[in-house]
């Protein structure tokens, strides 16, 4: 699929991932994609079954990864955080206690402070989630449930019904915000907390 923006927009996707796709494409890939890098990781990697931590990462009692999953360098997964679906760390990301991240790539230096949700997206360099924030990635209230998103004035069908945002470098979000389904903000954006990201019409 072409689409009309890069992600390169937003936020600079590591080699491994593939150039030129649409998130969706990518979000949903994503848990062949993870266990294809799995062979590739260094030494600095402990691998069991389809789950890489590097040495230097912490991961807290009573988290849970669910594989695939790649966790990077000096990351922090903390208690009772949940990692489901095909999941990619970059270095120094946090995960907070009680967050849950699903088929998600989020890249260096990146926090979720606590009690997120973050589905079916991908989260730039350097960006902070306050607490309660959440990504949706599905449209729960409607009957039809397929996702677009606007980009440049273009309405932009995505073909699938569950994707979350691409959220942009050095981007903050309040807590108990919420990012509608589709969601794509550019890079230093602020969403204040409470409010409600809705970039299409209901």
């Amino acid at each position: 699929m072409t689409v009309p923006f890069s992600i390169a927009a937003f936020t600079a996707l590591p080699a491994p991932f593939p150039q030129g796709k649409a998130p969706w494409e990518i979000t949903t890939r994503l848990p062949a994609l993870i266990e294809t890098m799995l062979s590739a990781l260094s030494s600095d990697y402990e691998v069991k079954g389809n789950i890489a931590i590097h040495h230097s990462a912490m991961i807290e009692a009573g988290a849970v990864v669910k594989g695939p999953a790649i966790i990077g360098p000096h990351c922090l997964i903390a208690a009772h955080a949940y990692l489901r679906g095909g999941v990619w760390l970059g270095e120094r990301v946090t995960i907070g206690p009680g967050c849950e991240v699903k088929s998600s790539i989020i890249l260096s230096h990146s926090t979720a402070a606590h009690f997120n949700y973050i589905g079916d997206s991908i989260i730039g360099a350097n960006v902070n989630m306050e607490a309660g924030a959440v990504i949706a990635n599905h449209y729960n209230e409607r009957v039809d449930k397929a996702i677009s998103v606007k980009y440049d004035q273009q309405l932009i069908a995505t073909g699938v019904t569950k994707f979350g945002a691409v959220v942009g470098d050095y981007s903050r979000i309040g807590a108990n915000a919420v990012l509608s389904p589709g969601t794509l903000l550019i890079p230093h954006s602020i969403v204040k907390r409470l409010e409600l990201v809705e970039q299409l019409p209901e």
